[in-house]
C-alpha cells in the first residue's frame, strides 16, 4: 500500500516549532498524539524592552488506517489429490498510525481466470486460518493457533497467517482452486475480543480522534474502504497412471519356442506396465496385484520380474526379481515413476 506522509500544519498564522513530538512511524506520527506549537513575541516601545507576548496552538493527531494483505512467496501452490492440510501463506500489515484488530475471512473463487493463470474449477474443504504463533514462517501443526481475527496488531507491524485446506481426491493435473483471504479493520479495544469494525469520519474535521481510510485499490481492492484482500492458487500437480496387461505365449510341448501355440502345457508371459503421463507427478507406491487365473499354474522357476522396461509395446523381461505369490495372487510393488516413465511387473504361468 502507499504510505504517503503529510506534514501537519498548525493553524497559527506564526511560523513555529513543534515542542511535543512522538516516535516516529513510516505509518506516521501515531493517532491522538497531541502536537503543541509555541510562539513567543519579543519587541520594544522608544526603545526599552516591553514584556513578552506568547501564544500556543494544539491539536490532536487523527487516524490514518492503512492495510494490506500480500500473498507470500507471489507464487501459486501446488498441491497432491487427496492431500489434508494444504498451506498457502499472507501477511497482514496494519500500515496505520494505530494499533487496530483485523477480522480475517478465508473464500473461495467460483470459476473465472486464477490469481496465477488458469481456471479456477475446483474447491478445496475443511479450509481454516492459522496465525504464525511461533513466528518462523512455516505452518506447525498442534503449535499455530487456529483464528478468525487478528488481535492487537500495533502500527507498523506484519503477521502471517496459514490459509490451511483439504484437496479432493480424483483433481486432474493443473486444475485450479483459487482462495482469497480478506483482512478488515477493526477497534483495537480488549485483548482477545475482536473489536467493531472500523468506521470513516464524516463531516469537517473534529478536535477528537478523526479516522481516516487510506488503503488503495492495489490487487483488486476498493480503495479506501477499510478492507484489503490477496489470492493464491492451489495448484493440482497430480500423477496420470495407465495400466497395461499383455500376454504373449513363450513355448508350448510340441513346438518349443518356434511359433508356439496357447495350447495346454504352453508358457505364457504375462506383463503388467504401468506408465506415467508427461507432465505428470512423480507416482509412489505403486502397489500391483494380480490374480492368476485358474486355468493356469504360476510359474515359481521365472518368478516375478519387477520395474522392467518397454520397447515399444512390447515387455522386455529385464527386471529385478522380486514381488511374492500367494493363494494365486501375483504381487509386487515398484519403484517411483516419474513423468514419462514406465515401469513394468512379469510373471509366467503354464496352460492347464
Amino acid at each position: 500500500m502507499t504510505r504517503n506522509m503529510r506534514l501537519l500544519a498548525s493553524a497559527s498564522v506564526l511560523a513555529a516549532t513543534a515542542v511535543a513530538a512522538s516516535p516516529a512511524f513510516a505509518a506516521g506520527t501515531a493517532a491522538g498524539t497531541t502536537v503543541t506549537n509555541n510562539v513567543t513575541l519579543d519587541y520594544k516601545v522608544g526603545g526599552i524592552d516591553q514584556n513578552q507576548v506568547s501564544a500556543s496552538d494544539t491539536f490532536t493527531v487523527d487516524r490514518k488506517v492503512n492495510l494490506t494483505v500480500i500473498e507470500t512467496g507471489n507464487l501459486a501452490t501446488n498441491v497432491s489429490p487427496g492431500q489434508t492440510a494444504a498451506v498457502t501463506v499472507f501477511s497482514v500489515t496494519n500500515s496505520s498510525n494505530a494499533s487496530l484488530d483485523f477480522a480475517l475471512a478465508a473464500s473461495q473463487l467460483s470459476g473465472g481466470t486464477a490469481p496465477h493463470g488458469g481456471t479456477d474449477n475446483f474447491n478445496v474443504g475443511n479450509v481454516k486460518m492459522y496465525t504464525d504463533t511461533n513466528t518462523n514462517g512455516t505452518y506447525d501443526p498442534g503449535t499455530d493457533q487456529e483464528i478468525t481475527f487478528l488481535d492487537q496488531v500495533g502500527a507498523d507491524t506484519s503477521r502471517t497467517v496459514f490459509v490451511v485446506a483439504d484437496v479432493p481426491l480424483g483433481r486432474a493435473t493443473n486444475d485450479v482452486a483459487a482462495v482469497r483471504l480478506t483482512a478488515t479493520a477493526a477497534e483495537s479495544t480488549s485483548v482477545g475480543t475482536l473489536g467493531a469494525t472500523v468506521t470513516q469520519t464524516v463531516g469537517a474535521n473534529t478536535s477528537g480522534i478523526d479516522t481516516v481510510f487510506a488503503d488503495t485499490s492495489a490487487g483488486g481492492n476498493v480503495a479506501r474502504d477499510g478492507i484489503h484482500f490477496a489470492e493464491d492458487d492451489y495448484v493440482v500437480l497430480a500423477a496420470s497412471l495407465t495400466a497395461t496387461k499383455t500376454s504373449r505365449v513363450i513355448s508350448d510341448p510340441f513346438n518349443g519356442t518356434t511359433n508356439p501355440k496357447m495350447i495346454p502345457g504352453a508358457v505364457v508371459e504375462y506383463c503388467i506396465a504401468v506408465a506415467n503421463a508427461a507432465g505428470s507427478a512423480t507416482a509412489s507406491a505403486i502397489n500391483i496385484s494380480d490374480d492368476v487365473p485358474d486355468e493356469t499354474t504360476y510359474d515359481p522357476a521365472f518368478g516375478i520380474k519387477l520395474d522392467g522396461t518397454v520397447t515399444g509395446s512390447s515387455c522386455n523381461a529385464d527386471g529385478t526379481s522380486g514381488g511374492s505369490y500367494a493363494s494365486g495372487i501375483v504381487s509386487g510393488t515398484l519403484n517411483d515413476i516419474v513423468a514419462g516413465v514406465t515401469r513394468t511387473l512379469v510373471f509366467r504361468v503354464s496352460v492347464n
